[in-house]
C-alpha cells in the first residue's frame, strides 16, 4: 500500500512539476527565468515598505494610502510605455536607464521619510518608484523566441512565469514586512539590491535576449521607420484575411449555405478590417468584468492596509508579511493544480464560485478578533486567487475577437490597477478615523459590491461559456 502511495505521490509530482523542469534545463533559461523574479521585487516590497515606514514616521495611514495609490497609478502609466519602448529599443537599453532613475528615487524616497520631509515631496518622489522594468514581460517574450512554433511548450513556459510569479510575492511579502519594521532603509537598500543582482542576471544573458525594432530594421537594411511601415502593412493583410476567416466560421456555425451572401458578407468584414471599423466590444458581459477587475483591485489592496493597521492595534506589526505570505502560498498551491488540470467544468462556473470564495472569504475580515485568524482565513480561500485571475483571462478569449484581445486584457489589467490605488487610498481615510475596523468595512463593502457586479453580466458571460469544453487552462 505504501509503495502505491508513493508511486501515485510521483506520478502527481512529474505531472505538475515535470513539465517545468524540463524547460529549466533548457541552456540558460533558469538564469534570467531566477533573475526576472529577484528584480521584480519592488513589485511585492515597495507598496507595502512605503505604508509601514510612513506611518511610523508619521502616524498617517491617509498619507501611506494616498502614496501608495500614487505609485500604482504610475506603475499602471509607465508599464505599457515601458514596454513598448523595449520593443523598439531593446530590453538592455530600456531596462538599464530605468533601473537608475529607480535607484535614485528610492535613495532620495527613504531619505525624506526618515527626515519626515514636507508631504509635497514625497509625493513628488513617489511616481518614480514605478520605473520598473517590465520584467514579466521580457521574459516571457524570451520564452516566445526560444519556443516559437511550440504551442504546447510555450503555454507551459507561460504557465512558469505566472507560478514564478507567485514565488516572488511568497518571498517580497514577509520581507517587506519584517525589514520595515526594522528600518525603512533597510527594506529599500535590500530592494535596490534584489534589483542590481536581478538586472545583472537577466541583461547579462544575451543568448535569449529577442531583437528589437532597431536590431530588425539594422539586420534589413532599413531605417525603424520604414521597419515599421512594412509590419503595419502586413498586419493590415493579415487582420483582413483574420477578419474574412472569422466570418466565415461564424457563418458556417450559424447553418448559413448560400455562398453568395457568404461571399457579400466576407467582402463586408474584409472592407471594414481595411478601413479600420471596429465592432464594439464593450458587451454587457466585459462591462461587468472589467469593473469587477476595478472592484477586486480596490478591495484587495484596501485588505492590505487594513491588516496592516490591525496588525499594528496588536503590536503585531512585524507578522504581517506571513499573513500576505499565506495568501501567496495558497494562491501558488491553487495555481499549480489549476493549472495543471484540464477541466469539463463550463467556464463561466468556475469563474463564478472562484470569485466569490475569494469575495466574501476577505468580506469576513471585519468579524475576524485576532491576526492569526485572518491568515487562516486567506490560507483557505487562497487556493482560489489565482484560478480567478486564470478564469477572468480566459473569459477575454470568449467576450472579446481575437484581433482585440490584447485590448480587452490591457483594460482589465488597467482597471485593476486603478481600483488597487483607490482601494488603499478610500480604506486610509477610514483607518485614521475609525481604525482597523473602518478598514475591514471598506473592505467587505467593496467585495460584497464587486461580487454583485460581476452578476451584472451573467447572461452574456453564462452564453458565450456554457458549452463544457475540454479547457488548457494556463496560469
Amino acid at each position: 500500500m505504501s509503495n502505491q502511495v508513493i508511486a501515485g505521490i510521483r506520478e502527481v509530482t512529474h505531472k505538475v512539476f515535470g513539465g517545468y523542469a524540463e524547460l529549466l534545463r533548457i541552456p540558460h533559461t533558469a538564469r534570467y527565468s531566477i533573475g526576472s523574479v529577484i528584480a521584480c521585487m519592488p513589485f511585492p516590497m515597495v507598496g507595502m515598505t512605503i505604508t509601514i515606514s510612513v506611518q511610523h514616521y508619521y502616524g498617517n495611514y491617509s498619507l501611506a494610502g494616498l502614496l501608495t495609490a500614487v505609485q500604482a497609478i504610475a506603475l499602471a502609466l509607465a508599464t505599457p510605455l515601458l514596454g513598448k519602448l523595449t520593443d523598439k529599443f531593446g530590453q538592455r537599453q530600456v531596462s538599464i536607464p530605468t533601473i537608475i532613475v529607480w535607484i535614485i528615487a528610492a535613495i532620495s524616497l527613504v531619505t525624506c521619510i526618515t527626515n519626515r520631509a514636507p508631504e509635497w515631496v514625497l509625493f513628488c518622489i513617489t511616481p518614480f518608484m514605478a520605473a520598473i522594468p517590465p520584467w514579466g514581460a521580457m521574459s516571457r517574450a524570451r520564452w516566445t523566441r526560444i519556443l516559437k512554433g511550440d504551442h504546447e511548450r510555450t503555454n507551459r513556459a507561460l504557465s512558469l512565469c505566472g507560478v514564478l510569479d507567485e514565488c516572488m510575492w511568497v518571498i517580497g511579502n514577509p520581507l517587506a514586512s519584517t525589514l520595515a519594521v526594522i528600518s525603512g532603509l533597510l527594506a529599500f537598500s535590500f530592494t535596490g539590491v534584489c534589483v542590481v543582482i536581478g538586472a545583472l542576471m537577466f541583461l547579462t544573458e544575451l543568448s535569449t535576449e529577442p531583437p528589437s525594432q532597431t536590431d530588425l530594421a539594422r539586420a534589413d537594411g532599413i531605417t525603424r521607420k520604414e521597419y515599421r511601415e512594412r509590419e503595419a502593412a502586413r498586419a493590415e493583410a493579415l487582420k483582413a484575411e483574420t477578419a474574412a476567416e472569422e466570418t466565415r466560421r461564424r457563418l458556417k456555425r450559424e447553418g448559413v449555405t448560400d455562398q453568395t451572401a457568404i461571399d457579400h458578407a466576407v467582402e463586408q468584414a474584409v472592407a471594414d478590417a481595411r478601413s479600420g471599423k471596429k465592432q464594439s466590444i464593450w458587451g454587457p458581459g466585459l462591462v461587468a468584468v472589467c469593473i469587477t477587475w476595478f472592484s477586486l483591485g480596490a478591495f484587495q489592496s484596501a485588505t492590505s492596509i487594513s491588516i496592516i493597521a490591525f496588525a499594528t492595534e496588536q503590536n503585531m506589526k512585524q507578522y504581517t508579511g506571513f499573513v500576505f505570505a499565506c495568501f501567496s502560498i495558497s494562491s501558488l498551491i491553487g495555481a499549480l493544480v489549476y493549472g495543471a488540470k484540464n477541466w469539463h467544468i463550463p467556464l463561466w462556473k468556475r469563474f463564478y464560485f472562484c470569485l466569490a470564495v475569494v469575495n466574501i472569504g476577505i468580506g469576513t475580515f471585519m468579524f475576524a478578533k485576532h491576526l492569526w485568524v485572518i491568515m487562516l482565513i486567506y490560507l483557505l480561500i487562497g487556493v482560489c486567487q489565482a484560478p480567478t485571475w486564470i478564469n477572468g483571462n480566459q473569459l477575454m478569449l470568449h467576450l472579446v475577437p481575437p484581433s482585440r484581445l490584447t485590448e480587452g486584457m490591457a483594460w482589465m489589467g488597467a482597471m485593476n490597477s486603478i481600483g488597487s490605488s483607490a482601494g488603499s487610498a478610500i480604506a486610509g481615510q477610514f483607518i485614521d478615523r475609525m481604525g482597523s475596523h473602518g478598514g475591514f468595512m471598506v473592505v467587505t463593502v467593496l467585495a460584497l459590491s464587486s461580487l454583485v457586479i460581476a452578476f451584472l453580466g451573467f447572461k452574456q458571460i453564462k452564453t458565450s461559456t456554457e458549452q463544457p469544453t475540454l479547457t488548457e487552462v494556463a496560469v
